[in-house]
């Protein structure tokens, strides 16, 4: 009896150290094929040859078409690796990504704008560092300085975008009328498309007009590169010449009956729609909707301005460019060399071709070849001395908010005086803090 109980005792204690070393080997399994928020997760994950699903959020629903053509492309070539595309309105994504990027679930891939969300994205540490990756030799340097934050390249501009106001080329043949030099120039163009029954801009002043037009108003009016960079940090003010001056102007604008009735409570969309049917002979916008209207009346042929709101000799630039479209990688992303391998095939020059040209947007990498005459119009102003974007020059999204708001308060009705003041009073209370 005691012999069989030990022969029991010694069965028992043999399963169980079997137990116990068949778990030991399957909890390190388990470990090993885990993938953590560790920077090297991504790296395990492509190793071990095992599916990865990565997110890419971006703001521009237009080229989904285009971009899910290019995602099947990419994921043929790396199979297990899998692109999940999501998209928001441009003024929506402005508000609310960070908020979405800030745990990781989404935005392994991400885009940012230049300015006010680039810099609190960059406070919030949301960037990775993409000093070091090869994919950089593919794009124009110049053109991706924007993307970086303390010497290191943490975001990296896809798009390349003029925001300068687009014309119809044969409205303006038809009346003679050629790009003015100077302010009076202008608008005296102006006043023969009004007299001939032509509205001469069309204006989104509910959305994105206040925000677009006010590039090309101010770039020759400001005394500096720098000036809203001098304003955030106390060195200047709106209530100075250079704003009221542009404030002016858009009030004269609208005075004389040059932006179309409603200006302020216009959407882009109806501003776009009365450039698209030939109501109005100039689009207060940029080069990037160019494509889109040509798509909606094939018969337009188009070419971009800017406004120049001084005299000729006094004209320091000729229009307003901007790198945008901004790629960078997520730094709470679990897949992060895959979310680089993605910007890498992004940052190809066949592969950039095939977005440009599908898309109507010119891109910031070497040597793509643009096929259309949206493209090429756009391609014309890289010879042409032109300044980045004065409102991505501010940082702080609220005092953004507060100079896109004072062209809106002057459309209103109120004086270019006050509506600096009220804008200017914003900026000091940041000041304070």
């Amino acid at each position: 009896m005691n012999k069989h109980k030990r022969k029991s005792g010694f069965l028992v204690a043999t399963i169980t150290l079997l137990s116990i070393l068949t778990a030991a080997c399957g909890s390190n399994t388990d470990t090993a094929s885990t993938p953590s928020a560790s920077a090297g997760a991504g790296a395990t994950a492509a190793a071990s040859g095992k599916p990865v699903t990565i997110s890419f959020l971006h703001w521009r629903g237009e080229d989904v078409n285009s971009l899910n053509g290019i995602i099947a492309k990419f994921q043929a070539e790396n199979p297990n690796i899998k692109v999940e595309m999501q998209t928001m309105p441009s003024e929506q994504y402005q508000s609310t990504a960070q908020a979405k990027l800030a745990d990781g679930s989404v935005g392994d891939v991400f885009t940012t704008f230049p300015g006010a969300q680039f810099e609190a994205l960059s406070k919030a540490g949301i960037f990775t560092d993409l000093s070091s990756e090869k994919f950089l030799s593919n794009f124009n340097d110049t053109l991706i300085q924007v993307g970086k934050k303390d010497g290191k390249q943490v975001a990296v501009p896809y798009q390349l975008v003029y925001n300068d106001p687009i014309y119809n080329v044969k409205l303006f043949q038809k009346f003679n009328l050629t790009p003015p030099k100077d302010w009076e120039g202008f608008l005296a163009l102006c006043e023969t498309l009004k007299k001939n029954g032509i509205i001469p801009i069309a204006f989104a002043g509910a959305d994105i007009g206040p925000g677009q037009f006010m590039n090309t108003m101010v770039m020759n009016n400001e005394p500096s590169a720098d000036i809203f960079t001098k304003v955030e940090a106390g060195q200047a003010k709106l209530t100075d010449e250079f704003w009221v001056k542009t404030l002016t102007q858009f009030k004269e604008l609208n005075d004389k009956g040059y932006l179309q009735p409603d200006a302020l409570g216009t959407k882009d969309a109806a501003a776009g729609a009365l450039f698209i049917q030939e109501k109005a002979a100039i689009l207060a916008s940029g080069s990037y909707q160019l494509a889109q209207n040509k798509k909606q009346n094939p018969n337009l042929e188009q070419k971009l301005l800017a406004p120049i709101t001084v005299a000729a000799d006094q004209a320091k630039y000729e229009g307003v460019h901007t790198s945008t479209f901004m790629l960078a990688v997520n730094s709470k992303s679990k897949h992060p060399a895959e979310a680089k391998k993605f910007i890498e095939f992004l940052s190809r020059k066949e592969i950039a071709g095939t977005y440009a040209n599908e898309t109507g947007q010119n891109v910031t990498v070497k040597d793509v070849q643009y096929t259309s005459p949206e493209l090429q119009v756009a391609t014309e102003w890289a010879g042409k001395k032109t300044l980045f974007q004065p409102r991505f020059s501010i940082t702080n999204a609220d005092n953004q908010k507060a100079v896109t708001n004072s062209i809106q308060a002057v459309l209103s009705g109120k004086s270019p005086q006050d509506a600096a003041k009220e804008a200017q009073a914003i900026i000091d209370q940041h000041l304070v803090k």
